[in-house]
């Protein structure tokens, strides 16, 4: 049996990105599993930092190494918070998830008084 020599593929994710947005329909399904590739890029991020490969982190929260790569792996794979605090613990971070208010678009409302900020049934309370 001939002897396989390991011969790693060089990825380049600008130029992917570059050639696919190229392709009809690409931006749109992109961005709408935006949210999904921001976690995956900090959980990789995370991982570097710490120095560690998935081998190891899977390791750490006595798992499988293709369990990690599903875990990081946007649009594949929708973890769980648990799982998230076992990862962020194993490459030595705190979890921290947080929602952020957006900007009300709402016409009129500055020049009715009402506060853009705060829903109807909150300022009828207040």
């Amino acid at each position: 049996m001939a002897k396989l020599k390991y011969d790693p593929v060089l990825h380049n994710q600008k130029e992917f990105l570059e050639k696919a947005s190229k392709r009809r329909g690409f931006r749109e399904a992109y961005d709408a599993l935006e949210a999904e590739y921001a976690l995956a890029h900090e959980m990789v991020s995370a991982r570097a930092r710490a120095g560690l490969t998935q081998e190891a982190v899977a390791d750490r929260m006595g798992t499988t190494k293709s369990a990690i790569s599903r875990l990081e792996g946007a649009g594949k794979h929708t973890p769980s918070v648990a799982s998230l605090k076992k990862y962020a613990d194993a490459v030595g971070c705190t979890l921290k998830i947080e929602f952020i208010p957006q900007p009300v678009k709402r016409r009129g409302a500055a020049q009715s008084g009402a506060r853009a900020d705060v829903p109807k049934t909150a300022r009828r309370l207040g």
